[in-house]
């Protein structure tokens, strides 16, 4: 069949791997500033919820958009680095849909959150502290979902780390970062669960994080990669 000699998916593929990535970290991002979406407490979520409903319903839609755009950049890379291990490459992608499959279902929660301010949602009869007390268990609710999901999303980073280390077209650095950031990301998990009161154990991982995915991200988009093919041992 035409192109079974191409090893290496093509720079354009490569280039929309880099883009979905980067506008996830940047919808991501824009949901944590419209409604602490994502990294804020549960008081930050609260009060983004009773004091902008509009800005933090604005918060989920780009929170979704996100966890869509997440899904497509694993989807991408899957598509780029299959040729090196297919069996890997299909690992990271099943990690990634299930951890971006918790994470949208964690959501509704804070959708339940919203509804209990509005008065068509029939909750009148329920006092202003109960109405309160459910919110924050909605919101608390979000936020075990949320950490539940960085357990797929580190382990994926693990396959995903190793291929990057050994595709031969992307640097080895990269991998290398990827493959800490996982472990950084378990760290988060563990933390957020066992040792909730102490976050600062977590926040060298954060900046592992940003720093691996956003550099991978970037050099996807800027350099891409080299199409190699084996047949006539040339590359484009």
């Amino acid at each position: 069949m035409p192109g079974e000699g191409v090893h290496l998916a093509p720079g354009k593929m490569a280039r929309i791997a880099g883009g979905f990535y980067l506008a996830f970290v940047l919808a991501s991002v824009l949901a944590g500033a419209l409604g602490h979406i994502g990294m804020g407490g549960a008081e930050q979520v609260y009060q983004a919820i009773v004091t902008s409903v509009g800005s933090f319903r604005l918060a989920l839609v780009v929170a979704l958009i996100s966890a869509f755009l997440f899904l497509m950049a694993a989807w991408s890379l899957y598509v780029l680095l299959r040729p090196i291990n297919e069996r890997l490459a299909l690992l990271f992608l099943l990690l990634n849909a299930i951890g971006v499959a918790i994470q949208c279902a964690s959501m509704f929660p804070l959708i339940s959150a919203l509804l209990l301010g509005d008065g068509a949602s029939r909750m009148q009869a329920y006092s202003a502290p109960q109405l309160e007390g459910l919110a924050y268990l909605s919101i608390n609710l979000y936020k075990t979902g949320f950490v539940t999901a960085q357990l797929f999303f580190g382990t994926w980073l693990f396959p995903l780390g190793y291929l990057v280390y050994k595709s031969g077209f992307l640097p080895r650095f990269l991998g290398v970062l990827l493959i800490l950031d996982g472990f950084g990301v378990l760290i988060w998990f563990l933390q957020a669960l066992l040792l909730p009161a102490y976050p600062a154990i977590s926040y060298p991982a954060w900046a592992l994080g940003f720093i691996a995915e956003v550099g991978l991200g970037l050099w996807l988009l800027v350099k891409g990669v080299e199409i190699v093919d084996t047949e006539a041992g040339l590359a484009g």
